[in-house]
C-alpha cells in the first residue's frame, strides 16, 4: 500500500506593466489625404492571482489598459469620486556595478522606470505627489535613473494623448477631463464635444477665477521632458532641476445658438504647442551646535526661473521663485523662520502678451503656502504674485507631534485697484492677510495615526479683490478644521 503525501496548496501573485508607444498613419484603415500621423503610448497593467491544489486550479487577472495622458495628472472635486489606477510601473535595472551577473560596468547604476508613477523631488515644492489631496497626483512617464560616484541624474519624459481609437489622426490633445455637459449663458444644458473645454459657466462667469498654477486646475500638459541632478557633499545637498512642459495650442470658440444660449471655451484642434522652461537649484544642509546639547541647525535656500510661453501662449518675462528658511532644533522642539517670493505681474509696467507670474508646476502647495490652500491650488492665486514670511513651531515626541505655523502673506508686485469708486491708477495695499495653522498627530499603533488640525485666515480687502474680484462683500476671517485617521497596514509585516 502506497503512502499518500498531501499536496500543499500553492498561491501566486503576479503583476505586469507593459507600455507600448505607437506611431499610426494608416493602421487598420486608410487615412484621409493630408492627415497627420497619430502617436501615443498605451499601457497594460495586470495583476494575476493563482491558486493551485490537487483538485482545484484558480486564476484571477485584474487588468487596466489606458493611453498615457488619457486622464489628467490630477482631478478636481467636480469630477466626483473616481476609481482609478494611481500607480502602475515597473523599474528595470540595466546596469548595477554591485551585481556580478551584469557584465556592463560603465557607471555605478542605471535603471528604466516605465508607467504611471509619482514624481517626488526635494521638498515637493515643484514636483510632488500632492499626497494631502485624497486623489493625489501621478504622471504617465518614462524615467531613466543613473548614479555614478555620488552623483544622481534622472531624465524623464511623457507624451500624452486622449485616445488610440481607429481613425484618430494627428496629435491634437485636450488637456483635461472635459465635462459631458455644460450650462449655456441662458442656463440650458448643452453637450460638450471632444476637443472642447468650457471656460465660462452660467451667465458668462469664469469657471476658475484668477487661475495661474497648473496645480489642481486640470491643466494637463501635452508633453514634458525633465532632468534632475543631485549630489551630497558631506551634510550639504545640491539639486538642480530642468523641466520643460508643452501645452497644446487652442482657439477661442463657442457652442450653441441664439435659442439655447452659448457656452464659450477653447477648442483644441490646431497644431503646435506653447513650451515653458523651468530651471533652478536648491541647497540644503545641516549644522551641529556643540555648545547646545542635542542642538542642530538645518537650512535651505533655493531659486528658480521660468521662460518661454505659458499654457495660454503669454511670453514669460522675469518669472522667478526664491526663498530660504532655517530650522533651529533642540531635543523635541524646533522653530523655523523663513521667507519666499513667487513673482507676479507688475500692473504698472506689464506689456500686452506677456506675464511675469511664476507657476510652481506640479508640487504640493498645501505644504508650503498655508494649509487653507488660498494660493496656487484650484482656488486661484493673485496676479501680483506672493510674498510669504513665516514662522513655524514644532514638537516631535515619540507618539505625539504638534505644530503651529504662522504665515504673513502679501502681494509680490503692484496691483491696481479697478473698483468703480477707486481713483484711476490707485494701487491695492500689498497685505493679503495672516494665517495660523495648528496641527496635532498621534500614533495609535504602527499602522494607524490620528491627525487633527485647525486653521484661521485673517484676510484683507486685497485678498478678496485679487482672488474674487470684489471688495467688502466677503467675510475677512476664514476658519477650517479637520480630523483624519490614516490606516496603512502592511499585510506581510511580522
Amino acid at each position: 500500500m502506497g503512502i499518500h503525501v498531501p499536496i500543499r496548496a500553492q498561491i501566486s501573485l503576479i503583476g505586469q506593466v507593459r507600455t507600448r508607444t505607437e506611431l499610426r498613419d494608416g493602421y487598420g484603415n486608410l487615412t484621409p489625404k493630408h492627415s497627420k500621423a497619430a502617436a501615443f503610448t498605451s499601457q497594460r497593467t495586470r495583476l494575476t492571482l493563482g491558486y493551485k491544489w490537487e483538485r482545484v486550479l484558480f486564476n484571477v487577472a485584474v487588468q487596466d489598459v489606458r493611453v498615457w495622458g488619457q486622464d489628467a495628472s490630477t482631478i478636481s472635486s467636480a469630477d466626483g469620486n473616481k476609481l482609478m489606477v494611481h500607480e502602475a510601473w515597473a523599474d528595470v535595472v540595466l546596469i548595477n556595478r554591485a551585481d556580478s551577473t551584469l557584465k556592463v560596468k560603465l557607471i555605478d547604476y542605471l535603471s528604466l522606470k516605465l508607467g504611471r508613477q509619482e514624481l517626488v523631488y526635494d521638498d515637493v515644492r515643484l514636483l510632488g505627489n500632492l499626497d494631502w489631496l485624497q486623489q493625489g497626483r501621478r504622471f504617465d512617464a518614462a524615467l531613466l535613473k543613473a548614479q555614478h560616484r555620488g552623483w544622481a541624474l534622472d531624465i524623464g519624459l511623457g507624451f500624452n494623448q486622449n485616445t488610440d481609437a481607429f481613425g484618430a489622426t494627428g496629435t491634437a490633445y485636450t488637456p483635461a477631463n472635459s465635462p459631458a455637459f455644460a450650462l449655456s449663458n441662458q442656463g440650458i444644458s448643452l453637450p460638450i464635444p471632444a476637443g472642447f473645454l468650457p471656460t465660462t459657466g452660467k451667465g458668462g462667469a469664469p469657471v476658475v477665477a484668477s487661475a495661474v498654477s497648473t496645480n489642481g486646475q486640470n491643466q494637463q500638459f501635452k508633453a514634458f521632458q525633465m532632468a534632475y541632478l543631485s549630489r551630497k557633499f558631506g551634510k550639504t545637498k545640491f539639486s538642480g532641476l530642468l523641466f520643460k512642459d508643452d501645452f497644446s495650442k487652442y482657439r477661442i470658440d463657442s457652442l450653441g445658438s441664439v435659442s439655447t444660449g452659448y457656452v464659450y471655451g477653447r477648442r483644441y484642434d490646431i497644431s503646435g504647442v506653447n513650451s515653458r522652461l523651468t530651471y533652478g537649484a536648491m541647497l540644503t544642509g545641516q549644522l551641529t551646535v556643540p555648545a547646545v546639547k542635542a542642538g542642530q541647525i538645518s537650512w535651505q535656500a533655493f531659486g528658480y526661473g521660468q521662460s518661454g510661453r505659458d499654457r495660454d501662449g503669454l511670453r514669460l518675462r522675469k518669472a522667478y521663485h526664491y526663498g530660504a528658511n532655517v530650522v533651529f532644533q533642540k531635543g523635541f522642539l524646533s522653530v523655523s523662520p523663513g521667507y519666499e517670493l513667487l513673482s507676479g505681474n507688475n500692473a504698472t509696467t506689464l506689456k500686452g502678451g506677456e506675464t511675469s507670474r511664476f507657476d510652481p508646476l506640479y508640487g504640493t502647495p498645501h505644504k508650503h503656502w498655508g494649509y487653507m490652500d488660498y494660493f496656487y491650488v484650484g482656488t486661484g492665486s493673485p496676479a501680483g504674485g506672493l510674498k510669504d514670511a513665516f514662522l513655524k513651531f514644532k514638537y516631535t515626541g515619540k507618539r505625539l507631534t504638534t505644530a503651529l505655523d504662522v504665515h504673513y502673506f502679501a502681494l509680490a508686485a503692484p496691483t491696481l485697484n479697478k473698483m468703480p469708486d477707486a481713483p484711476v491708477g490707485a494701487k491695492l495695499p500689498s497685505s493679503l492677510g495672516v494665517e495660523y495653522d495648528l496641527t496635532a498627530t498621534y500614533s495609535l499603533n504602527k499602522f494607524t495615526t490620528l491627525e487633527a488640525g485647525y486653521a484661521l485666515m485673517n484676510g484683507t480687502n486685497s485678498l478678496e479683490y485679487t482672488k474674487q474680484g470684489t471688495m467688502n462683500q466677503k467675510e475677512k476671517r476664514g476658519t477650517w478644521g479637520y480630523l483624519m485617521i490614516n490606516i496603512r497596514p502592511d499585510f506581510f509585516a511580522k
